[in-house]
């Protein structure tokens, strides 16, 4: 059974950042194969990882919505989906992405949501790795599609704004029982020590907090220039902060390596 890691946020605070050095400190140590699935609709992941998308499940889905009739005849439609998911996946060094997109044009995506989730569960069975990057807001979490999940990584930066986003994410998960085995804050883009007010804010969420990423001028550089997180050395604290993160929660041991 492979190992499922999600990560959700308040938008504007990184997440999708982070999510890429989860996957790239995990493609370091394992050497893969992960399967990263951007349901961000500001899908942004592939960007971070050096990775170019052709085309999203939502356009995916949307073709197959307005083509249904014409498909050939004797295909199921399940088999159809499950050739354009596929179709839909960006391979790359030890990491093979797909981008959710956004459901596009009018019409019921009812029957292709429900068949193209089944094949999605089907692949990620494949991968002894998938990290999963949220929607930005809760609902995601609500449609009760990140079951079966063995971490959950809230991230927020030190605006209470934030921290309080990272608190009402825990306890909607709480409030549907959702089946997540673990569940903890990474704190990043931090300038110095947490204020009083958030520091009291943070200790409402009920959250452990996995890692403090300091404000790293490198990653800064790295997203302003459009340039993967894989340029980043093995030595960089960051990606290093990550590892460590990795290794206590997955419970890696030394001789855990490509």
């Amino acid at each position: 059974m492979g190992v499922t890691i999600a990560i959700a946020g308040k938008g504007g605070v990184g997440k999708t950042t982070v999510c890429g050095l989860i996957i790239e400190a995990l493609r370091r140590r394992t050497g893969g194969p992960i399967l990263a699935i951007d349901a961000d609709p500001n899908a942004t992941l592939a960007e971070v990882l050096g990775l170019k998308v052709e085309v999203t499940l939502g356009e995916m889905q949307a073709t197959t919505l307005a083509n249904i009739r014409d498909l050939p005849s004797g295909v199921p439609l399940g088999r159809h989906i499950e050739y354009e998911l596929h179709r839909a996946m960006v391979e790359g060094d030890g990491v093979d992405l797909i981008t959710m997109g956004r459901g596009e044009g009018p019409g019921c995506y009812c029957a292709v949501n429900s068949i193209l989730r089944r094949c999605l569960e089907t692949l990620s069975s494949g991968y002894p790795y998938t990290v999963l990057d949220n929607e930005a807001g809760l609902e995601h979490l609500s449609r009760r599609v990140s079951q079966g999940v063995d971490a959950l990584i809230i991230v927020s930066d030190g605006n209470p704004v934030a921290l309080r986003a990272a608190g009402r994410i825990n306890q909607l998960v709480d409030s549907l029982s959702l089946n997540f085995r673990q569940r903890g804050l990474v704190l990043n883009n931090l300038r110095g020590e947490l204020g009083a007010k958030a520091q009291v804010v943070l200790a409402k969420t009920g959250l452990p907090v996995l890692a403090r990423l300091p404000h790293d001028d490198d990653l800064e550089a790295l997203n302003l220039d459009e340039r993967p997180l894989s340029e980043l050395p093995d030595d960089h604290p960051t990606l290093q902060t990550v590892d460590a993160l990795l290794a206590d929660l997955l419970h890696f041991t030394k001789e855990t390596t490509p």
